[in-house]
């Protein structure tokens, strides 16, 4: 299925959001996800299943000083 990941279309044949997040080598402990301008909790990523067209954003948090 199409969908589009941090603004680029791709490919996916994951069917929830954490099989897709390990598909596209994303740290699962690094990063937080919104799905169509919605925060998806990580204890719901296995659940929550993907549609064409959704819209994901990945987050991950560098730190600093």
């Amino acid at each position: 299925m199409q969908i589009t990941l941090n603004g680029e279309s791709v490919s996916t044949a994951a069917l929830s959001l954490r099989e897709m997040i390990i598909e596209q080598g994303f740290e699962p402990d690094t990063v937080i996800a919104e799905v169509n301008f919605e925060l998806i909790k990580r204890e719901r990523w296995q659940q929550h299943l993907l549609r064409e067209g959704d819209t994901v954003e990945l987050l991950s948090f560098v730190g600093g000083g």
